[in-house]
């Protein structure tokens, strides 16, 4: 039998996985698209259909994605539920795959089918609201239409996805309790830091500067007036091709690879 993958192992694995934290998986899953309900509809009447989109699809893809991956491995919580995990007959490979199964292909299925259907409701909810009677009519009817899956934004959000759930996974090895909100700290210290210090590098270099943001562009204010103009410095384009495909892609890959390798190591 193949030590690393075996078919019927692994069916096994995830259907046992399933039965025993059904109700815990399912209960979070419906808590995460209920709140991007409330979050879609309250924003809609606030500051309108394009923004509550685009937080609702941030929040639902993207932060869901967060919660639902500290949770997968959420068995080191407690020492007897953490060896009941790892003497589990089944390799790491294929409890490694159970939770990338769970989270990054399952979760964001169902968040994106739950989506489309709740962002067309609302969408056909308020062209028919509209008075075909009305001058605008046209323009308020074109003005408003679901969220493209292949749009810039949504492209966006599923590399942060990538990133933010890669992240998330391995802090919920490392950090066996409250992961969720550990992770945040240490991400939130970790971005506070880097944008110091690019602060701060940019200041040395360019002196009087207006912003900083790291690994794309310096902000330069020019003259001495009271309202001075700004001027931006750039990275070169082919090198900030390369920096994003790599914060984008690489990154998460090397990341997903060391949670593999914590959870091999936990096993020992």
């Amino acid at each position: 039998m193949n030590n690393t993958f075996q078919v019927k192992r692994f069916g096994w694995l995830l259907r046992k996985t399933f039965l025993e934290r059904k109700v815990q998986t399912l209960g979070l899953t419906a808590l995460l698209l209920g709140i991007s309900l409330i979050i879609y509809a309250y924003c809609k009447t606030v500051v309108g259909f394009g923004p509550a989109q685009n937080l609702t699809f941030i929040w639902g893809l993207s932060g869901g994605g967060c919660f639902m991956a500290s949770f997968v491995f959420g068995y080191f919580g407690s020492n007897a539920s953490g060896i009941s995990y790892l003497t589990l007959p089944a390799s790491i490979f294929e409890k490694w795959l159970t939770g990338i199964l769970i989270g990054v292909i399952l979760y964001p299925i169902i968040f994106l089918l739950f989506f489309r259907l709740m962002d067309a409701g609302f969408v056909m909810m308020y062209h028919n609201s509209l008075d075909p009677a009305s001058f605008s009519y046209h323009s308020d009817y074109a003005s408003v239409y679901t969220l493209p899956f292949n749009g810039r934004v949504a492209l966006r959000v599923y590399n942060l996805f990538l990133i933010f759930t890669s992240i998330s996974f391995l802090g919920s090895l490392y950090f066996n309790k409250v992961s969720f909100v550990k992770v945040a700290l240490v991400f939130c210290a970790f971005c506070f830091f880097i944008f110091t210090l690019n602060w701060i590098i940019a200041k040395m270099f360019f002196g009087d500067i207006a912003g900083a943001f790291p690994f794309r562009e310096v902000s330069i204010s020019i003259g001495k007036s009271m309202n001075p103009e700004e001027g931006a410095i750039g990275m070169p384009e082919r090198i900030f091709q390369i920096t994003e495909f790599f914060f984008d892609y690489i990154m998460p890959v090397c990341l997903f690879t060391l949670v593999y390798l914590r959870l091999r190591e936990k096993e020992f």
